[in-house]
Parts: structure tokens; sequence; C-alpha cells
């Protein structure tokens, strides 16, 4: 069944038999076509023949001639009667088995056993009848009918094997392409050469190297990944066992014993913190971009209003802690503003952006965020009164791992976290085909984050 199934599918089997097949039948057609025009003409001619030699003898042949020697095949002999005027035989063949009667023109006679073709031509003087025996007259069409189709008997299996040689030939940078696969080893992601493929297979080996590029970047992302967590978690779990050391020499001291406990527990929770931040990073990234310019990352319509509630929801707790004034600007548009996507990814997003706002706004601080329609698309915005980002750091704040410093103190980040906040702000928003650009609030005059969506469905 196995190799059933791979017969039927291969396009080389498939091409070879189907041409090959209409060679052979057009081939066929050919030559039964030719034999029964080789045949036509050759009882064409055998007619022709006869009426030939009746003219000849109308015109005044001697009839002393030795007529049944015209062929020197026996079987293939010319038959000859001759009457008078007055209907008397005058001339008669040495051989003719002919009966002694005529019929004008052209007619088939049988007598004793055998087949003629019979021409008889009447002047004013005489009747000449010409006859052929049909069955040698036959025999010679058919060695000239057949003559006329030995060339197909030839040229076919030689148009056959041509046609095979070249579909061979074309289809060996395919069959090149799949060895050059086929021994690769699994972690060979360089892309294959292109070199002689045929128009048709081209963009399908185009499109293979286009996802090796994609698969690799993603293979060395993950691994700059991998090495990059690897060194962040060293540093907090260091610090937790130093932690635990420091509370066990000063067991005894209560006031220690619970500074040590707290530290401990700030040191768990900044741990928690960033492996979720590990998880959920390394989860947008591995989903990918859109395959479209403004494709959405799934089809499931999702409400924006919902997601400001449930993302401010997330982050009030900490906002009332630190007495800033968390809230939305203005009011949601009236309508349902819907795009395309993941609704726990895009509350991810706006929280991230939410929490980092929190984090670095002074205690008693503002921070808002809006959602409105500009020229059709939908735009989420989160403002803060905060010390914002240097304009030089805006772009490298969506690396991994990095941490920007306040204006004012350049280079140095008061606020501690993992440096993955803003990093999987942006793996969402490009998943779901969003532009992220990051400024200076005109009302706050902190740092204004906007994520601008490529369109939006309104609900109904």
């Amino acid at each position: 069944m196995g190799a059933q199934s791979a017969a039927t599918h291969s396009l080389r089997g498939r091409l070879l038999w189907f041409v090959l097949v209409a060679i052979f039948l057009a081939a066929l057609l050919q030559a039964a076509t030719a034999y029964r025009g080789a045949l036509q003409q050759a009882d064409a001619m055998f007619d022709e023949h006869l009426q030939q030699m009746a003219r000849s003898l109308r015109s005044g042949v001697p009839l002393n001639s030795p007529l049944d020697e015209a062929d020197s095949d026996d079987r293939f002999e010319v038959y000859v009667q001759i009457w008078g005027q007055d209907g008397t035989q005058i001339f008669r063949s040495t051989r003719s088995a002919l009966p002694p009667r005529a019929v004008l023109g052209f007619s088939d006679v049988e007598a004793h056993g055998n087949r003629y073709r019979v021409y008889t031509l009447q002047t004013a003087l005489q009747t000449v009848q010409i006859a052929q025996d049909l069955d040698a007259r036959s025999a010679r069409a058919r060695a000239l009918a057949l003559r006329a189709v030995l060339p197909f008997a030839f040229l076919t299996p030689l148009l056959m094997l041509a046609v095979w040689w070249v579909i061979s030939r074309s289809l060996a940078p395919i069959e090149r392409a799949r060895r050059q696969v086929a021994g690769r080893r699994a972690d060979d992601l360089s892309p294959l050469a292109d070199a002689g493929l045929p128009d048709e297979v081209r963009p399908l080996v185009d499109e293979l190297n286009l996802l090796f590029g994609r698969v690799r970047a993603a293979f060395e992302a993950q691994r700059h990944f991998v090495a990059d967590a690897a060194h962040e978690l060293r540093s907090p779990l260091t610090a937790l066992k130093l932690q635990a050391q420091a509370l066990r020499r000063h067991g005894d001291a209560p006031a220690d014993h619970e500074a040590g406990i707290a530290r401990l527990n700030q040191g768990i929770d900044r741990a928690i913190r960033l492996v979720e931040q590990l998880l959920v990073l390394a989860r947008e990234e591995a989903a990918g971009p859109p395959d479209g310019a403004a494709g959405a990352a799934a089809a499931a319509p999702v409400n924006l209003q919902d997601v400001v509630k449930l993302a401010v929801s997330d982050v009030l707790p900490h906002a009332h802690h630190k007495e800033i004034d968390l809230g939305v600007a203005g009011e949601l548009p009236a309508q349902a503003v819907e795009v395309g996507g993941q609704s726990e990814a895009l509350r991810i997003l706006l929280r991230n952006l939410l929490d980092n706002a929190v984090k670095y706004t002074p205690p008693a601080g503002r921070v808002d965020v809006s959602l409105a329609m500009q020229d059709g698309a939908p735009v989420l915005a989160v403002e803060d009164s905060g010390p914002g980002i240097q304009p030089g750091d805006r772009e490298r704040v969506f690396d991994r791992f990095y941490r920007a410093g306040k204006e004012g103190a350049p280079g140095e980040a008061t606020e501690t976290g993992s440096g993955l906040g803003l990093a999987i702000v942006k793996a969402i928003a490009e998943r779901h085909g969003a532009e992220l650009q990051l400024g200076t609030s005109e009302r706050l005059g902190g740092l204004r984050a906007q994520v601008r969506f490529p369109a939006a469905t309104p609900g109904v």
C-alpha cells in the first residue's frame, strides 16, 4: 500500500504516465488513419491501373500480347476478356476464370471460389473487360499501407524515450532539493539552493528558505533567552541563599529575625515575579508575529473596553498601596471597540504598561489609561506623572533584561524589576499587528506609552 501510494502521488510518475499514454494513443490513432488512408489510395491506384489498361486495349494494343504476364506475381495477374460488336468473344486470357458476361464500369465478381475486381469498357467496335484477383489486390494494398505505418512504429518509441528523458531532466533539480533536505542534520537551517529550479517550484523553495530563516531566528532567540534567563535567575537565587544564611546566623535576635524574614520574602516575591515574566515572554515570543502585515493573532474579537477594566482592576491594589491615582482618562467610547486577537494576551500587555507606570511613578502621583479611535483605528495609551524615559533609551527598553534609568539620573534605575515587562508588551503588540510607541505625556509630564492597533470592528 505504501509503495502504491508513493507511485500514485509521484509527480514524475504521473507526468510520465499521462504523457506517454497520450503519445501512444495519438500515434495509434495516426497509424490507423494512415493505414486506412493508404488502403484507400492503393485501391484507387489499382482501379486507375485497370482503367488505363482498358483504355490502352481500346486504343489498339495488339490482342496477341501476353497480358496475363503483366505482373511477375501470379496472384496479382490481370485477366482480360474482349467481345466484338456482335457479342462474339474475340479474346480471353489464358487462365481467366471469369464468367462470360460483362457489367459496364467497376464491379466485384465471384467465380470458382475467388473474388475479382472487374472493370468493363464498351466502345463502338468492342467491349473490353479487365479483372484482378481481390485477395491478391488486398494483400498488395496492405503491404503498401504497412509501409506507410512503419515510420510511426519506429518514431513513437523514440518520441516516448525523448519525453521520458526531458521530464526526468526537468525534474532533476526537484529531486536534488529533496536529497539536500533528506541529508541535512536536524540543526542545519541554511537556505536551500534554488539554482536550476523551474519557475513553478522556485516559490515553494523560497518559502521554505524563509521558513528556515524564521526557525533559525527563533532558535537563536530561544538560545539567547535561555542564556539571559540563567544569568538573571542566578542573582536572585544567590541572594535568597545569602539571606537564608544570614537569617540562620541572626536567629536569636527577634528584630534581626523579622527583618531577615521580610528580606527573604521580598527576594522570593522577586524570584516568583521574574519566573512568571520569563514564562509569559517565552509563550508570547513562541507564538511569533502574524503572517499578514496587519493580521490579528487570532480570529476571536476582543472588546478593548473590557481589557481596560480588567487590567486596571489588576493593578489598582498596587497603585493604592503607593497612593497613586490610577484611573481612566475621560470616558471610554460609548460603542464597543473590538480587535481581532487574544483577550488574555492584551490584558497582559496593558497590565505590564500600567505596572511599569505605577512602579516608576512617585507616591501620590497619577497614572491614566485611555482608549480612543484615531482615523478609524483604536489606540490604547498609558500616561504617568513619573520621571519618564530618556529619549536615547526608548528603543532599548524593549530589549530583554534592559533596565533604563530615570531622566535626570542617566543609566541608574532606582526601581527594581526584571527588565522583561516592555519586552513582553512588544511581543504581544507585534503578534497583534499593533504599533507600539513611547513618548512624553503632555498632560502629566511623564511617560506616554501608546499602542495603535491596525483596525477595529465595531460591535453590534
